[in-house]
């Protein structure tokens, strides 16, 4: 990845840049694609990965510092509303961040980005965790709207 370097604070998006993050968010379905320990996350999505691709870059390009290209498709940043039909717990959030700790080794990312974006991406893991055990909650059948 190009990267560039200052003593000022630089966000990860000014380090990596568009294309870059566009490769890690490639990088990151290709290498749970691959992955047969993935298998389980990987389920979780589509057949075709395209779309996906496109959304976890325009949502990493947002985050990391960049124009809001999420908000402006999405209409919103929130991550827990779309991951609320799967189950995931610890195993899950563990099995995500080490496809994305992956991604940004096979993408080239320096030292500095990965460190910079090790606990922000742990937190965002977190933060969709939804189960104690990778076990959907049992949902009362009584109960027409949920949320």
């Amino acid at each position: 990845m190009t990267e560039q370097t200052t003593d000022e604070f630089t966000t990860p998006y000014e380090l990596l840049g568009d294309q870059g993050i566009k490769r890690l968010a490639s990088e990151f379905y290709d290498v749970m694609d691959s992955l047969p320990e993935a298998a389980h996350i990987r389920a979780m999505h589509a057949s075709d990965l395209g779309n996906v691709k496109r959304m976890l870059a325009a949502y990493l390009t947002q985050w990391m510092g960049g124009p809001p290209v999420y908000l402006a498709v999405k209409g919103t940043v929130c991550l827990t509303d779309p991951h609320k039909p799967f189950a995931i717990g610890p195993k899950e959030r563990d099995m995500w961040l080490k496809c994305m700790d992956l991604a940004l080794e096979r993408t080239g990312a320096s030292e500095q980005v990965r460190t910079m974006l090790k606990e922000p991406f742990r937190h965002v893991a977190e933060t969709v965790r939804n189960s104690e055990d990778g076990i959907p909650k049992a949902r009362d059948p009584n109960i027409i709207a949920v949320g």
